[in-house]
């Protein structure tokens, strides 16, 4: 974690970038996936086309409902990164046996779970830390706003000792200038 500009932003190789990162990888295989299974259950390319459109579609929609921070191009690409990778993994997968494709379509899923759970236990790390980070900086502020608050008192009880002390002082001063006015008289 690294603050910038008044935020905490993340440091670590998981983090959000602006169109690709580290999470494209898990896109990217996420496509091949669901080409190979689509392929597996018997879909054609177009309609199979459609459905992986909307199943990457929905993930994004799920992302962002589960309160995944990311921005909109990134999402975006997300789907593109996706759907790249589906058409040519889809024809490459018609192209093959499918002893080759249901073998293809567990590696590629296994990796992708695999790279999906470390990336999902490096957030859940992230944002525990930016959390304690904020609870942190709020006790931490909370305290400054106590020490501010018992220094202005402190401050204010000084200086209602000095007016006390100056009234004193005047008062001395007026007496000892009547005090001496009086004896030249």
């Amino acid at each position: 974690m690294q603050l910038r500009n008044g935020r905490l932003e993340r440091t670590d190789i998981w983090r959000e970038g602006p169109f690709l990162d580290l999470w494209s990888i898990p896109h990217f295989l996420s496509g091949m996936s669901v080409a190979l299974g689509l392929l597996i259950v018997g879909f054609d390319f177009h309609i199979a086309t459609v459905v992986a459109f909307f199943m990457l579609v929905a993930w994004e929609f799920f992302e962002y409902f589960a309160d995944i921070e990311e921005g909109r191009m990134n999402s975006m690409m997300d789907v593109v990164v996706g759907m790249v990778s589906f058409v040519p993994t889809y024809f490459w997968g018609a192209s093959v046996m499918s002893g080759t494709v249901l073998l293809a379509f567990a590696a590629i899923t296994s990796i992708d779970l695999i790279m999906s759970t470390f990336g999902w236990i490096a957030t859940r790390k992230a944002y525990v830390l930016e959390q304690r980070l904020l609870m942190e900086y709020r006790d931490q502020r909370e305290q400054m706003r106590m020490r501010r608050k018992q220094m202005h008192q402190r401050i204010e009880e000084e200086r209602s000792k000095w007016r006390v002390r100056r009234k004193a002082w005047k008062a001395r001063k007026r007496e000892l200038q009547q005090k001496y006015f009086r004896s030249e008289a």
